[in-house]
C-alpha cells in the first residue's frame, strides 16, 4: 500500500495534499523544472489533479489554472486549499462530453493515483463521473497542458486537438509502456510538430536519444514504489512522462509571458533559449 493510501483516510486531506505538494518535486523532478518549460502568466491545465501537487505549483507561476480531477472527494479538496485563480472541474477529461466509467482500485477512494478510465487488472470498482473534451472549456493563453490519466492520455489529447493546434502549449503527458504502447502518442504529438524531451537526470535529453521502453523496463520495480520512497532515494529514477514542444522549441529558462499571450510567442523565446 502507497503512503497516500493509507494516510488519505485516516489524515485530513489539507494535510494529505500538503505532504504530497512538498514530496512531489523529488517524486518527479520536471515539476521543480517548471521554468524550464512553464512561462509566467496565461493558463495552465492539469489533467488529472489528484491530491494537487502539480496544481499548487502551476498556481505560483500562471494566472489561471484549470484542474480536472474526476475522483469526486480529491476535486472538492483541491477546490478548497487551491487558490482564487484555480478553477476545479470535477469530471474526466477525453474526446466526448457525457458520462465515463472510471475504474478505480480496492476501496473506491482514488487516493493512490490510479484512477483512470481505461480498465487494467489492479481496478475492482467502477464509478460513473461526468467527462468533458478539453476543447469544450475554449481556454485561451495555454501556455502547459498536463495530463497524468494512467492511460487515457491519446483520448484526453484527441479532446483538445483544437487548444493544442490553435494555442502550441507545451505538453507534458505521462507515457509508460506497462500501461499502454507509446506510439499513439508519439504519432499523435508528431502529426502536430511536437518533439519530445525527458530528463532522466539532471539534464533534458531528446526523447530521440533515450530509449524510454528499454529504461522502464531496467527500472519498473522502482515504478512499484510508493511516493515516500521514491522521494527519499531520487536516484532510483524512473521516467515515464515526456515534455513535448513545439518542433524548434528545448527546455530552459523561459521569460514571463503576458497572460494574453499566446504560447506560440513561448515557442519563439526558447527557440533562442541556449541549450540546457
Amino acid at each position: 500500500m502507497t503512503l497516500a493510501a493509507w494516510l488519505g483516510p485516516r489524515l485530513p486531506g489539507r494535510w494529505v495534499a500538503a505532504v504530497a505538494a512538498g514530496l512531489y518535486p523529488r517524486f518527479e523532478p520536471e515539476l521543480g523544472r517548471l521554468a524550464d518549460f512553464c512561462p509566467a502568466g496565461g493558463t495552465a491545465v492539469d489533467v488529472g489533479g489528484w491530491y494537487g501537487p502539480w496544481t499548487r505549483r502551476l498556481a505560483r507561476r500562471a494566472d489561471r489554472v484549470v484542474t480536472i480531477e474526476p475522483v469526486p472527494h480529491l476535486a472538492r479538496l483541491i477546490a478548497s486549499v487551491a487558490p482564487a485563480h484555480v478553477d476545479v472541474v470535477s469530471a474526466a477529461a477525453t474526446d466526448h462530453a457525457g458520462c465515463a466509467t472510471l475504474w478505480l482500485p480496492p476501496g473506491g477512494r482514488g487516493d493512490r493515483g490510479v484512477s483512470s478510465l481505461v480498465r487494467r487488472e489492479l481496478h475492482t470498482t467502477a464509478l460513473d463521473v461526468p467527462c468533458l473534451p478539453l476543447d469544450a472549456l475554449e481556454l485561451s493563453a495555454v501556455t502547459l497542458i498536463k495530463i497524468d490519466v494512467d492511460g487515457g492520455e491519446l483520448a484526453v489529447l484527441r479532446g483538445a486537438v483544437r487548444t493544442v493546434e490553435r494555442e502550441l502549449p507545451a505538453l507534458f503527458v505521462e507515457l509508460e509502456t506497462r500501461i499502454q504502447p507509446l506510439a499513439p502518442v508519439l504519432e499523435w504529438t508528431a502529426a502536430r510538430g511536437y518533439r519530445g524531451w525527458v530528463l532522466p537526470h539532471d539534464r533534458w535529453l531528446p526523447l530521440a536519444d533515450f530509449d524510454l521502453p528499454a529504461h522502464q523496463s531496467r527500472t519498473s520495480h522502482v515504478a512499484e514504489h510508493g511516493l515516500l520512497r521514491r522521494s527519499l532515494a531520487p536516484h532510483r529514477r524512473y521516467v515515464n512522462s515526456v515534455l513535448f514542444l513545439p518542433d524548434g522549441a528545448r527546455p530552459g529558462p523561459v521569460a514571463s509571458a503576458p497572460a494574453a499571450a499566446s504560447a506560440a510567442s513561448f515557442r519563439d523565446h526558447v527557440h533562442h533559449e541556449p541549450r540546457h
